[in-house]
């Protein structure tokens, strides 16, 4: 996975989780393994579905939708093999405001 850029947000589950975010459409996402122990969370507007694992509970991604109403999904780059997090261009979203 090639990614110069990733996105840090503030809201309460990100920032307390350390994401580091990438979007992509759902016909660029697919889940190699592990899918028969997901578990999902759901807060405020209950529009986002954090996904995590029921073993370990590490929070590898989420899924939406994206402001055309298409699925989308959140991944959370620190837990993608090869990507260096140091070299990414960090940029930062208000999620606490909202």
């Amino acid at each position: 996975m090639e990614v110069g850029n990733a996105m840090a947000c503030n809201c309460s589950i990100c920032s307390k989780a350390g994401w580091l975010l990438t979007f992509v459409p759902a016909d660029a996402f697919r889940l190699l393994s592990g899918s028969d122990v997901l578990r999902d969370y759901q807060f405020a507007k209950e529009t986002i579905h954090h996904q995590f694992c029921g073993t370990c509970g590490i929070r590898s991604f989420a899924w939406g939708h994206d402001g055309d109403g298409r699925k989308a999904y959140s991944v959370n780059l620190r837990c993608v093999a090869g990507v260096d997090v140091d070299d990414l261009e960090i940029n930062t979203y208000d999620g606490a405001a909202a």
